[in-house]
């Protein structure tokens, strides 16, 4: 698993010189929680800035996509970063976890994965992230807890802690220039999440906007996932 190249690059002048380097961080994590969790199909690292989650790092897209779900409609990674929850795993197999988060559930499924387990980062006594691990089969982390959680190192949560990444410097880093090529399917999504949501047009697109900002991806990305998504409900 690597690294999102253009995450890469949005984050190189964000870290600071004696943070480690971010591909060998995500790498070191991978197999590590790799080799307690055969099944591990992605991992990614959150971010918590003025209350709101957003993706430092992700193993690739379709992790990325996964957090922008959460973001859009809420999520296991979202509760435990911004401290309202300790520890949370999600099966995806089980109907309370896709009751209380459905469109999570939709795209994780829809991308392979059937559990999910998101453990906080903290340096000394302050949250400062999550780490967010997606797996392909239901009871991967069972009895994994502990030794995941010690993975998270105090380089990882330095490494956190240190990244400095507002909605503006995103923004700027990460333009992207076939958001225009896509716009009819971002106006459909657009349309679909304020149906599904009850929003006003405008709402659901800021929504949309704010949830690829924070995943770290185009938002004609998370926009192709929704409408993939969304359609195939009854």
């Amino acid at each position: 698993m690597e690294p999102l190249p253009e995450t890469r690059e949005a984050l190189a002048e964000y870290m600071s010189l004696d943070s480690p380097d971010i591909d060998d961080l995500i790498r070191d994590l991978a197999q590590g929680a790799g080799e307690l969790v055969p099944d591990l199909v992605g991992l990614s690292l959150g971010l918590d800035r003025e209350g709101l989650t957003f993706t430092l790092v992700a193993s690739g897209d379709g992790t990325a996509l996964l957090d922008a779900a959460q973001y859009l409609d809420g999520g296991p990674c979202v509760e435990v970063t911004e401290g309202r929850a300790p520890v949370l795993e999600m099966d995806f197999a089980d109907p309370l976890d896709e009751e209380r988060w459905r469109l999570y559930a939709e795209v994780g499924a829809a991308a392979g994965v059937r559990s999910s387990l998101s453990l906080p980062i903290y340096l000394g006594d302050r949250l400062v992230g999550g780490l967010n691990l997606y797996a392909g089969s239901s009871e991967a982390f069972h009895g994994h807890h502990a030794e995941l959680a010690a993975l998270v190192s105090a380089s990882t949560a330095e490494a956190v802690s240190n990244a400095d990444l507002s909605f503006s410097s995103r923004s700027k880093a990460q333009a992207a220039p076939g958001i225009l090529r896509e716009r009819l399917e971002v106006e459909t999504a657009i349309g679909l999440l304020a149906g599904l949501r009850g929003l006003e047009l405008a709402e659901a697109e800021q929504r949309l906007d704010d949830a690829a900002l924070r995943a770290g991806v185009d938002r004609a990305a998370v926009a192709h996932v929704l409408v993939r998504v969304l359609r195939q409900d009854p």
